[in-house]
Parts: C-alpha cells; structure tokens; sequence
C-alpha cells in the first residue's frame, strides 16, 4: 500500500511537492481553501482581462533550472516564456532616464558603471560571492540541517570554493556598501533597497549579503526571469495536470483547520458541503506561513519552536492596483517591469507588471498593469478599510499617470489589500513573501523544512532559499528528497 502524504496548500510550493511525490508512488491528497489553485501565483479574471494575483514573472525556466529540473522529472512540457529584458526599469526620484537591468552580463556592466560611477568593485564582490553560492546551491544542499541525512547532503555539496562565501555569512549589504566607502551614495544605496525590498521584504542594511548575491544576479544570462505565455496560472495548471497524471488529488474549496502531529491527522472543512472530516496521513507537508502553522497545531507546537516564531519581525504586506487598459495608454518599447519611487524621504514605492501584446492576459489592442506596494499589514484592521483602500487607490494611479497615458484609457479597475489576500490565498494576516531574508532568518539560520515534530515538514516561501518561484519550488524538492530517503 502506498504511503499517504497530506499536503495544505496549493501554492506553487504544495503542488510541486504533490506532483513529485505522485510521480515517485506516494497517494496525495492536497487540500487548499481557494476557489483556483496557484496562490500567490494564481490569477482572476475580469471583462476579458487576466491579471496575475501577486507573482508576476518566474525563474528557473533556463536550462537546468529549477522548473527545467521539475518538469522533466514529471515528464510535462515546460511552459513557454520569454526572457524579461530589462528584467526591471527602475525610476529613482526627478529622473525621467530609467536604470534598466539588462539580461546580458555585459550590457548590465556598462549600465551600472554610467549609473553608479565608482561602485564597480562593489558588483565584482556580488559576482565573486555569487558565483560559488550559486555553484553551491545548485548541488541540493538541505539547510538548516536537522538530522544526519541532512548533514551528509550539505556536506556533499561543500567544495573548496565555498569556504570563500563563509566569512560573509553574518554579514548584510549594509556592511558591504560601508565596507567599499559607498554607503553615503544616496542612488545606489536607494536603488538596492528598492530592489531588495522585492527579493528579500528588507532593504539592503537588513538583507543578508549571500542571499542579496544570488537575488541581484539571476537576472543575467544564462539565468535570467521570465514572462509566462497565458499568466502565471500555466504553472500551477502544468503541476496540477502533473499531480492528476500521476493519481493524485487536489481538493479546492476544503479548508484545513488544524493539524494534530501525535495521529498524523488534519481537520478538513469542506466548504461546499459545510462537512467536517479527520483526514489520516503517514505525512503532513504545509505549504502554508510559518504563522499559519503554528495556528494550526494550536497547543500542540512545540514551546521553543512557537516562540520563536512569535518573535520574528513583522511581515509585509501588500496594497495591488489591477487595471485594464487600452494599450494606448502604454508607451512605446514599455519594459514588462518597471519601479518607480516618488521621493527619497518616501520609503513607499510601485512595482509595476505590463502586459504583452498579444501574451493572453488582453483582449488584442488592450493591456494590464498590475501596480504593487508594500504595505503594514496591521495597517488595515481599521473601521475606515474602504476610506483607507480608497486613498491607497487613489495615490497609485496618480503615481502611475506620471508614466502611462491613463486619462479616459482605464477600462477595467480593481485593488487589493493584505485583507484581501488573507480572505483568497489564506496567507496569515495577508503576508506576502516569507519572512524576510535577514542573517537571522537565512540559509543556515532560517526554517527548516523538517520541522521539530516527527512527520510534519513545512515548505514554501519562509524556508530555505526563500521566496520567489524558483525559491519554493527548490523548497518543494528538498521536501522530496527528505520524505523519500526516509522511506
């Protein structure tokens, strides 16, 4: 009889671990409370308009990447993407010319250096600690090690050129810039935090320097992140295709309301039938918050464990305007993604997603932007919600019309709040993006999939690597490879 795995969630990290456990024998089950699988990578529609929900552009999708690495193991066809190039045109504060992020290594070099005069050898040092992480990395290292099966993965994936990252283990980008005499560039040091906030949720003086070595260099060739023909729900709809191929099951609308380690059983409410059942497993993996989690063991979490998750740093959320427009309103030669920021003092800035033509996210001669912020998310557990939304609203498009041509061109026009995203995707409070890459928090001294409790493993965005894509997708491996070396 085959082992049963129980997995909550069917963000890109659960249906990944279901599809690859379906694929190696295990009976899945997978239970998540939305109405669409996918998540934060899901989308909805709206008069003819597709919008991604919260991820818009993915990683991994290279030659032996992690998706590449994925989908051939499943056997499933990789979905089509194009290369984001520039992955990101970023407008710092009364600067009409943009700092656009080029795929290839070289045409990026000539960028940052007419950019950043005198930074250079700050970037040599992000390529020279890039170069053995990512090699690193790619040799499926398990972190933080929790057993001795671990511990024997992490040390094959140690090589001699690994001791050279060791020494910056505790640092962050803060300590580098001080470390090249470039913590007084106002724009350089404004232009990582604004790139960092997206990879990372923390600004460069909290970012730890590792993961901000791989985050600011899978941009460039032969990596890169791409743009998904359809929307992002082609990835979860390929897993999902994957996981049924393989004769597992996906519930959608069937909330799991708590998690009871000793008899390795899950509470199920199904919301249509408004049945509560007990659903018994030989394993239980949560694609879930770390939060979550913890909610759902209630008094059965470990002491040590709770408190330490109720000690970490607040989470972000996010503020989403999603609006359909006539692709008039677009300018000519748009980068897919751009990043604006109004003023230095204002530490609230837009990433902004557009569509391509004809990419089928729009009706032919329209196009979507998809404008995010972050955002408190304690910040909207107020009486004065709609009043609130409504100047967040407000504000955006107003900070978009400085770029677009958004006058009488809006036709379709919705937003988004940490509430929203806590009600659709069940993300505790709203959070978006895991935890936050600080030393505290990263690589070594993050989560581990394996949790304190036997046959309970937790996987996505607040365990290692991180979050992204790609970074809950690696999480969805090492989650594999743990469960199946244990059997």
């Amino acid at each position: 009889m085959p082992k049963r795995v129980i997995i909550i969630g069917a963000g890109i990290g659960g249906l990944t671990t279901g599809a690859l456990l379906a694929k190696r024998g295990y009976a899945v089950k997978i239970f998540d409370q939305a109405i669409v699988p996918g998540g934060c990578a899901s989308t909805f529609k709206r008069q003819g308009f597709i919008f991604d929900v919260g991820a818009t552009q993915v990683a991994g999708l290279e030659e032996g990447g992690i998706h590449h690495q994925i989908f051939r193991e499943l056997g499933m066809e990789i979905p089509t993407a194009t290369p984001c190039d520039p992955a990101c045109a970023v407008f710092l504060p009364n600067e009409s010319e943009p700092i656009n992020i080029w795929r290839d290594p070289t045409q990026w070099q000539a960028e940052r250096q007419r950019q950043f005069p005198q930074s250079e050898p700050f970037w040599q040092f992000l390529q020279d600690l890039f170069k053995p992480s990512w090699r690193f990395q790619s040799r499926n290292p398990v972190l933080p090690p929790r057993n001795l099966w671990d511990l024997a993965q992490l040390i094959k994936a140690l090589r001699w050129d690994t001791l050279f990252t060791v020494p910056f283990t505790l640092s962050t980008v803060g300590d580098a810039l001080r470390g090249f005499g470039l913590d007084r560039d106002r724009r350089l040091r404004t232009f990582l935090d604004l790139q960092l906030k997206l990879y990372s949720q923390v600004n460069a003086e909290e970012t730890a320097l590792l993961y901000a070595a791989t985050s600011m260099s899978v941009s460039q060739a032969p990596l890169g992140l791409w743009h998904l023909q359809g929307s992002m729900q082609v990835l979860s709809d390929r897993l999902v295709e994957a996981l049924e191929k393989y004769g597992g099951k996906l519930y959608m609308r069937h909330t799991v309301q708590a998690i009871d380690p000793k008899s390795i059983q899950v509470k199920v409410y199904n919301q249509r039938t408004q049945a509560i059942n007990w659903e018994t497993a030989d394993q239980i993996v949560a694609n879930v918050t770390v939060q979550s989690l913890m909610r759902l063991l209630g008094d059965q979490a470990p002491k040590g464990y709770k408190k330490r998750v109720q000690n970490l740093k607040p989470a972000s959320g996010a503020f989403v305007v999603y609006l359909g427009v006539d692709r008039k309103a677009i300018p000519d030669r748009c980068p897919p993604h751009l990043q604006f920021l109004d003023q230095y003092e204002d530490t609230r800035s837009l990433f902004v997603s557009v569509s391509k033509e004809g990419d089928g996210r729009a009706p032919l001669g329209q196009a979507t932007i998809i404008a995010s912020e972050f955002t408190d998310i304690f910040a909207w557990q107020t009486e004065d919600y709609e009043n609130l939304k409504t100047i967040f609203t407000q504000r955006a498009i107003a900070q978009l019309g400085k770029y677009f041509n958004l006058e009488n061109h809006i036709i379709y026009q919705e937003a988004a709040t940490p509430r929203t995203f806590s009600r659709f995707t069940g993300r505790d409070q709203g959070m978006v993006g895991g935890i936050g890459m600080r030393v505290s928090t990263f690589s070594p001294f993050g989560f581990a999939n394996r949790t304190p409790l036997k046959n309970i493993w937790l996987v996505g965005d607040c365990t290692h690597p991180g979050e992204g894509t790609a970074g809950v997708s690696y999480s969805a491996m090492t989650v594999v490879k743990q469960i199946s070396a244990a059997d």
